[in-house]
């Protein structure tokens, strides 16, 4: 795995921790200062090439998507210090489940290999004779479990979840996922885009008169943590085109990379051409569902 860079020193902030694509910082004031960087991640690798407006790409669709959400998230403001402004918003400090909230509307990833294996996506039954693709009958949640930085999130059961975090809340966490993508769902294919799937993570205020309010968190609804697919090229059967980050593992795992994703080595950086395509993707995304132009 290539290392993580040293996240910048900021003044008036702490820096806390630094995952695949975000570093996070406690501001002075208690409140957390969350800055995306423009790092991409795959196949549990941070990459030595980085994806040009990446990170402010991300962070504006987030803002956009939490705008329309009519539900509690986390974000407080998005008055950050100069050198992270545009990629930064300063956000509640919470409690944060350990749980992966997946949902599924469509079956490919992991949930198609779980599926060509045991007929079963985190223990749901899913209908014989789906393919890469297929939509599913109805929304699915597939929860997984958090895991470190260079290790792979795993797919869990429910009942998993419920040993986690208790039936109730476990309950709740699967209502809000299905609910945020369905609204999601709809709003995305209304701009003729497919979301195939995505991932949420919550957490839970611990102070003040709201303590107990689950709150959305972390980044919403980006390409990095969905898989979004223009509707008008959609065909099960095959890999979808997509706007997401699998431009970059395609290529990864094409003769041209010369990289072996079993050799334990970190991949080689990436081609211009694959950083160029895949800045671009992010950026159409980003337009097609604002309606802005970058």
């Amino acid at each position: 795995m290539v290392s993580i860079p040293a996240a910048p020193e900021i003044e008036g902030a702490t820096h806390l921790h630094s995952g695949k694509v975000r570093d996070l910082y406690r501001l002075d004031g208690g409140d957390l200062l969350m800055v995306a960087s423009d790092r991409i991640s795959a196949f549990d690798h941070v990459l030595a090439s980085t994806i040009p407006d990446k990170g402010e790409v991300l962070t504006r669709m987030s803002l956009w998507w939490f705008d329309r959400l009519d539900v509690p998230h986390h974000v407080i403001s998005t008055d950050v210090p100069e050198q992270v402004r545009g990629r930064a918003v300063v956000c509640e400090s919470l409690d944060m489940f350990p749980v992966e909230c997946v949902a599924r509307g469509y079956l490919t990833g992991s949930g198609l290999v779980d599926y060509r294996a045991t007929g079963e996506v985190c223990g749901v039954g899913l209908p014989a004779g789906l393919e890469d693709g297929s939509r599913l009958p109805e929304p699915v949640f597939t929860p997984a479990t958090k895991a470190a930085v260079g290790e792979h999130d795993e797919n869990v059961s429910f009942e998993a979840i419920v040993a986690t975090v208790g039936p109730q809340v476990a309950a709740r966490l699967r209502d809000l996922t299905l609910t945020l993508y369905e609204r999601a769902e709809k709003v995305a294919r209304e701009r003729g885009i497919l979301l195939a799937d995505t991932k949420f993570e919550f957490g839970v205020r611990t102070h003040g008169p709201e303590a107990g309010t689950i709150v959305l968190a972390d980044e919403v609804l980006t390409p990095d943590s969905s898989r979004y697919w223009p509707a008008d090229e959609w065909q099960p059967g095959r890999t979808q085109p997509s706007y997401d980050k699998q431009i970059v593992r395609n290529w990864l795992l094409s003769p041209e990379s010369g990289w072996d994703r079993g050799s334990g080595e970190p991949p080689p950086p990436l081609p211009e051409h694959v950083v160029e395509l895949t800045r671009s993707r992010y950026v159409e995304a980003y337009e097609r569902l604002t309606g802005e132009t970058w």
